[in-house]
């Protein structure tokens, strides 16, 4: 795909993984629609970098679990840019919850991470089908997680929500085709804000370190690797659908060491 004067909506972008992908959509010639539900000063500072790299945006306030937020984000950037050439469903939540600890989550809790994790993502791909079948070569890019694929995440509520999605873009990508591609990205250790508020410090600081060790590249990604490998496939993969690419560093590839 052309990504010059394309438009993209990117969800959950005020901060982390959706800026990064905002901002380096931009800088490639992108417009883009910048969406929040709780940070609009982060949302503020995304717009504001997309347009030092060239990139004209579009700020809206969306709730993605919410059908009427999504169809009116879809129609406020088609109004402001007259197409839609990519939806990177990028707005997730969770509860951190310790897996033992069964008693930590609700029906409400579970409702509540699927609902933006994975019908979230569903509404706005519904929302944003006509706009994107009416365009030569479109993207969908769903974020999922390295949870999806090991049931091991902040909560099980958020592994299966991921694993879902994952499972979905399955789906989507037998129906949208040819026009659409839609595929799923699953980050493994991301370093940032969001997990060690999250987490806490120390044992933020602990499991970094440990992914960083079984990884064959020896790091953890950050927001902006991942981008990179969002906007590698919206930029160079257009004969690829129905895929899940997992990118953490190759750390779901260790094993015990062989004896020798």
């Amino acid at each position: 795909m052309e990504l010059k004067n394309a438009v993209a909506i990117v969800t959950g972008s005020s901060s982390g993984i959706g800026a990064a992908i905002a901002q380096q959509l931009a800088a490639q010639g992108c417009h883009v629609t910048i969406t929040y539900s709780r940070n609009p000063e982060g949302a503020k500072q995304t717009a504001d970098r997309c347009a030092a790299l060239g990139g004209q945006t579009l700020i809206c306030k969306a709730d993605v679990s919410e059908d009427s937020d999504c169809r009116a984000l879809v129609a406020a950037t088609l109004e402001r840019f007259g197409r839609l050439d990519i939806l990177v469903n990028n707005a997730g939540t969770t509860k951190f919850c310790a897996h033992q600890h069964l008693d930590g989550l609700s029906k409400e809790d579970f409702l509540g991470i699927y609902s933006v994790n994975l019908v979230g993502a569903y509404q706005m791909t519904r929302a944003a089908e006509a706009a994107l079948r009416s365009r030569p070569v479109a993207h969908i890019v769903n974020m999922a997680s390295i949870a999806a694929i090991t049931g091991v995440g902040s909560s099980i509520a958020y592994a299966a929500s991921k694993g879902a999605l994952v499972t979905m873009t399955l789906s989507l990508a037998r129906v949208l085709g040819p026009q659409i591609r839609v595929n799923a990205i699953c980050p493994g250790f991301v370093a940032g804000e969001w997990l060690k508020k999250g987490l806490g410090e120390p044992i933020y600081e602990a499991i970094r370190q440990q992914f960083a060790d079984i990884s064959p590249l020896k790091a953890t990604a950050t927001p902006d690797t991942v981008a990179q490998t969002v906007l590698a496939l919206i930029g160079g993969a257009d004969w690829t659908t129905g895929e899940t690419l997992i990118v953490d560093g190759g750390a779901h590839l260790h094993t015990a060491p062989l004896r020798r």
